[in-house]
């Protein structure tokens, strides 16, 4: 509509044309109101039935609510109003009539399931508190892309459909692709060390990936995002300063840039930037100090991995993002490379948030033969992996890298209870539509 005002830029004194949804319907007699919302915010539209035209008042009173409009009239000054204006109608014309029986209440004075939010996205989307998640989710990724940019990394996208899984094992995803097998990736991981040692060196991915995993938690997605990193002449230090560096400034995009969207979440004043930098535990220091805090039944030995609740007492203890580093060698992927003066340790790393894991990176095996021999140690067919294999033949640099889960950041960021509302539109065990 060339000729449509926002509601937020509707003027006193000038006629225009506002187009958006039904919020409310005040009808006290002999005025009633509409209140019309549109990206920008709402307007009062003012009905004084004695002195307007019949039709023109059935017109505009007769729509029910969430239907879209447009209405064209003089902006006038109204203190009383919620945006301190109003429209006063000279024509009403309904674009698209809304059901009655809402499946949910778009206002939020009535609360609804989470499963039926997601079954009704498109009306759950028009609560100021929804829509506030996914607003700070663009400028997160926004800002995560400047900071790789920043860094003097290259954005790349990489294939979903592949012959083999990343990292073997039953979470994959199978699919017929043209009579043959092949799955959904879990993974970018092994194509963005091939770009690494390409002479791009330092490249990033934003993309989705799939686990068919039987998780069915509130912070696991069989669909997720990935914010991925792989960076040539890099070690796992390299690494976790470049994910110290992203996360944070995710959060400091939050702050400069959604201050509106956090006062929507109640979040404003509460919402705090990292700035203290994030400790670097090694796994032993880690175990030691879940063990210390008592609150597991059984204390934790090398090569345990890490239980949720073993997870949430160090992250209580830690009190904000910290670093695991130097992970047992087999509880770790054949890729990541193995300290040279010991190799029971790995150069491994996870970034934690107090709730949850994060971050998983470390530093590649860059060598040919010990990559193989990663994977004979894992019982993987280095075969099947020869299209990436090989590439380790003709000068493949030391490199290191990490992958983020981008609903992670935004569930832990936001305080959110469940992953799935950081997801437009979900795919877990239960959820294939909408």
């Amino acid at each position: 509509m060339q000729d449509r005002t926002y509601t937020a830029d509707a003027e006193p004194g000038e006629s225009a044309t506002v187009a958006g949804w039904v919020h409310e319907i005040r009808d006290l007699g002999g005025i009633a109101f509409i209140i019309l919302r549109d990206v920008s915010g709402k307007i009062q539209i003012k009905f004084e039935k004695d002195e307007m035209d019949d039709d023109l008042v059935e017109t505009g009173l007769g729509v029910s609510r969430e239907s879209v409009i447009s209405v064209t009239g003089d902006v006038e000054e109204e203190p009383r109003a919620p945006t301190g204006v109003e429209v006063t109608p000279e024509s009403v014309e309904v674009i698209s009539d809304a059901d009655p029986e809402l499946p949910l209440d778009p206002s939020g004075k009535v609360d609804a399931e989470l499963s039926t939010r997601l079954d009704n996205r498109t009306l759950d989307l028009r609560k100021p508190e929804v829509q506030a998640v996914f607003t700070i989710r663009s400028e997160i990724l926004r800002a995560v892309r400047e900071r790789f940019r920043d860094l003097r990394a290259t954005e790349i996208t990489t294939p979903k459909i592949v012959a083999t899984g990343t990292e073997g094992g039953t979470e994959l995803f199978p699919i017929t692709y043209f009579g043959e097998e092949a799955f959904m990736n879990q993974s970018p991981q092994l194509f963005k060390q091939l770009i690494a040692g390409s002479n791009v060196e330092r490249v990033f991915e934003i993309g989705p990936i799939f686990r068919a995993e039987e998780h069915n938690t509130p912070r696991h997605l069989n669909e997720a995002t990935s914010i991925d990193f792989e960076g040539a002449f890099c070690d796992q230090s390299d690494a976790m300063d470049v994910a110290e560096e992203v996360v944070v400034a995710a959060y400091e995009a939050a702050a400069e840039n959604c201050a509106d969207e956090l006062e929507t979440l109640g979040l404003a004043e509460e919402f705090e930037v990292p700035n203290d930098g994030f400790p670097r535990l090694s796994y032993e220091e880690a175990i030691e100090r879940i063990n210390a805090t008592g609150e597991l039944d059984e204390q934790l030995v090398w090569g345990d991995d890490l239980p949720t609740e073993g997870e949430k007492a160090l992250g209580d203890d830690v009190g904000g993002h910290y670093f695991i580093t130097d992970w047992p060698s087999e509880i770790k992927p054949f890729y990541i490379m193995d300290h040279d003066e010991d190799e029971q340790l790995s150069t491994g790393f996870d970034l934690m948030h107090p709730r949850m894991e994060l971050v998983s990176g470390g530093q590649r095996e860059h060598r040919h033969d010990e990559l193989v021999a990663g994977f004979e140690q894992q019982g993987l067919d280095p075969d099947q992996f020869e299209y990436y294999t090989k590439m380790f033949k003709y000068g493949m640099p030391p490199h290191a890298g990490f992958g983020l889960g981008g609903e992670r950041l935004i569930m832990t960021l936001l305080g959110l209870d469940n992953i799935r509302e950081a997801v437009l539109f979900p795919r877990d065990r239960q959820r294939l539509s909408p």
